[in-house]
């Protein structure tokens, strides 16, 4: 892709519709929307998410559910609200914060018993901005037995 051009990340549609903003800074916005056309996503997630030129970009690793003391919850719900926790205390260590988030990965070998309790988890980290584009893949297995979430996340903090 050429330096100065938005990168767009797509999940599953045209970049085409209304247009919901999120995480300005001096003027640079990341742009998040669910184009008409295609079908309102199923859970918590926008489409579509642009990121302005000249952004610095952040590149989550996989965090799975560890606490701070290196110990694992049991159950998938708890390992991914401790997941999502992990990322967003990285990309405070950044100078960034969840608005900036530009995609989401969820790998998991185990399917959450309470989903409810998950969507509310995560609306409330994306609180009153638009979430960003999210997929959500079931896998046979993870780095451990014990892992049973992996959240990966991408983030575009604008310029000042």
């Amino acid at each position: 892709m050429r330096r100065g051009r938005d990168l767009v990340a797509i999940a599953g549609a045209a970049l085409l519709g209304a247009v919901v903003v999120s995480a300005t800074a001096a003027g640079q916005s990341v742009e998040k929307a669910d184009p008409p056309g295609v079908a309102k996503p199923l859970g918590g997630y926008s489409h579509v998410a642009s990121v302005p030129p000249g952004a610095r970009m952040l590149y989550v690793a996989g965090q799975i559910g560890n606490r701070p003391d290196g110990t694992l919850p049991d159950s998938v719900e708890d390992q991914i609200v401790q997941a999502y926790e992990n990322v967003r205390i990285i990309l405070a260590s950044q100078g960034a914060r969840p608005d900036h988030i530009v995609k989401v990965t969820v790998y998991a070998v185990a399917r959450p018993t309470d989903m409810a309790r998950l969507r509310a988890h995560r609306a409330m980290m994306f609180k009153g901005m638009a979430p960003p584009p999210s997929t959500w893949v079931y896998v046979s297995g993870l780095a451990r037995p014990e892992h049973l979430v992996e959240v990966e996340a991408i983030a575009a903090v604008p310029v000042r």
